[in-house]
């Protein structure tokens, strides 16, 4: 990752901040407990005044927590796509890159990933993943049409799963299993022998 992008850290923003309205914002905590794969608006807000001494996150830029209780939390990416610029929160990176945004936030969801988490995360009761271990974690990148394409699919699958509120358990189950194996084949690229 850190070979197509840049991570930028966020700053000083705590809940405490929050008002009714003003500037858009993302703490953390929201991304793993409020937010999907992308966001267009926020749940939350800054002043206009406080938030010119925070980091912000623009169009196409991913929000990733970097803090959690958990391994499957941490490392949670949202695709920001809002039309605003938003502040972020400490224990946050704005990664910033020119590949399709919610291509690379599907990419952070794969087992794969949490795999690698697994073994690059630090702490017990928070833990956290940082800059350099999030730099090392290869992501295939094909070709940006193709990109689109498996966006297309995916968010296919997704308002499937998310849009599914009546019917049998073991029916939402399936699909939902469906939709985990369909994601991880698309997102993995076997290497072409010479």
């Amino acid at each position: 990752m850190g070979e197509i992008g840049k991570f930028i850290r966020g700053n000083g923003l705590q809940k405490k901040d929050f008002i009714d309205s003003g500037v858009g914002c993302i703490h953390y905590g929201q991304i793993y407990t409020h937010y999907g794969t992308f966001a267009t608006d926020t749940k939350s807000f800054v002043s206009p005044e406080f938030a010119k001494k925070l980091r912000k996150a623009h169009y196409g830029d991913l929000i990733i927590a970097t803090t959690s209780e958990n391994v499957e939390d941490v490392g949670k990416a949202v695709a920001w796509l809002g039309k605003e610029e938003i502040a972020i929160s400490g224990d946050s990176f704005i990664y910033t890159h020119s590949q399709n945004p919610k291509y690379i936030a599907y990419q952070l969801q794969t087992y794969r990933f949490l795999q690698y988490k697994r073994m690059n995360v630090s702490g017990t009761k928070v833990t956290r993943i940082d800059e350099k271990s999030l730099s090392k974690y290869i992501i295939p990148i094909p070709p940006i049409e193709l990109q689109g394409k498996i966006v297309a699919i995916l968010d296919r699958f997704e308002t499937l799963v998310n849009d599914l509120t009546t019917g049998l358990p073991a029916e939402i189950a399936a699909v939902k299993e469906q939709y985990e194996y369909y994601r991880n084949k698309l997102l993995t690229f076997k290497a072409l022998s010479a």
